[in-house]
């Protein structure tokens, strides 16, 4: 699923910013005391991109928030900005406009897009200025957990891969089940179970 959605780039206006998920702490983390907040061993970093479109006039979220395209969550390592530029540079198309907070990640995404606009947001006001991309990742965070409570750091890219796969074909209906077979039958499997 992941290798499917990997054939687009989001494009137009587009929402970034960052979703700490919780996932199982490795046997030689589980002695150590747990940090806090950004650089817990407990949680995955995961930059979370959104297409959005603003409408104009609107401020505020009353009723629905803007029109939305696809998302796309990846994984990754550290939120430097020398990864997450090469990452917004393979899934965002350059003439996209950019919606970001003001994070130290998002210093050079004003090089590789059309536009960045980085905003310092209070944390109360994050699902206003960015709504998507907290919906999205508040959405997942609650399927994770109801589904498979508590997952290791190395599926959880292919559970949001299952995510945003259904996130993004949410409108399919009842071709829904056609496309993921051709989806299945288009690729080779790239992981392999762990037995024991």
């Amino acid at each position: 699923m992941g290798r499917r959605d990997d054939q687009y780039s989001l494009s137009g206006a587009t929402e970034l910013d960052e979703g700490l998920f919780s996932t199982e702490t490795d046997d030689e983390e589980k002695d150590k005391p747990l940090r806090r907040g950004r650089g817990s061993q407990k949680k995955s970093k995961v930059p979370v991109m959104a297409e959005s479109q603003p409408i104009q006039g609107q401020t505020g979220r009353k009723g629905k928030p803007r029109p939305f395209g696809h998302i796309k969550m990846i994984v990754t390592n550290d939120l430097k900005a020398e990864t997450i530029t090469p990452l917004v540079q393979e899934n965002v198309s350059k003439e996209s406009v950019i919606d970001s907070d003001s994070s130290t990640s998002c210093v050079r995404l004003k090089d590789i897009v059309r536009e960045h606009n980085p905003q310092v947001i209070p944390k109360k006001e994050a699902g206003k200025v960015l709504p998507w991309v907290h919906i999205a990742v508040s959405n997942a965070k609650r399927m994770l957990l109801d589904i498979y409570h508590d997952i290791k750091p190395e599926y959880l890219q292919n559970y949001l891969n299952e995510f945003c796969y259904k996130f993004n074909r949410r409108y399919f209906g009842e071709n829904l089940f056609d496309r993921l077979l051709i989806a299945a039958v288009s690729y080779k499997n790239q992981f392999r179970y762990n037995h024991g």
